[in-house]
């Protein structure tokens, strides 16, 4: 698997819900943010750009977060991306949340999986992605 990516983002006001905290939803964008700059990373060019060039769809096919500590207006986060599984026709990025010098804040974990632009059918990960990400 390739190394893991480390992004950094900083918490911001839009992201917060009338009582301070980051707005639940807003970890999913998080994370699948993250996993973007990572793919960038580790494909060396656009990451998303990179997957459409394999001629497959990559949409999400399912998403679990877990929440360990809420996160305020400013907060600066450490996101760790990792490549946590490798199938036949999927694979599953681990998001790590921390906050800097701080604890775990949530964890998700996001299964992509491969699609046929033409017909719309599940694909086996193509040969050279599936090289990229093991």
């Amino acid at each position: 698997m390739p190394k893991a990516v480390f992004v950094s983002r900083t918490i911001l006001f839009g992201d917060c819900d009338p009582a301070g905290v980051v707005y639940t939803p807003r970890f999913s964008y998080f994370s699948v943010e993250a996993i973007y700059v990572a793919l960038d990373e580790w494909l060396g060019t656009p990451g998303l750009r990179t997957l459409m060039g394999f001629e497959i769809l990559p949409p999400v096919r399912a998403m679990s977060m877990e929440f360990l500590m809420p996160l305020t207006w400013d907060d600066e986060l450490s996101i760790k991306v990792s490549v946590a599984k490798l199938g036949v026709h999927s694979f599953t990025f681990l998001v790590e949340g921390f906050i800097v010098n701080g604890p775990l804040s949530f964890v998700a974990n996001v299964t992509h999986v491969c699609v046929s632009p033409e017909t719309k059918e599940v694909v086996a990960v193509p040969a050279q992605l599936r090289a990229l990400l093991s």
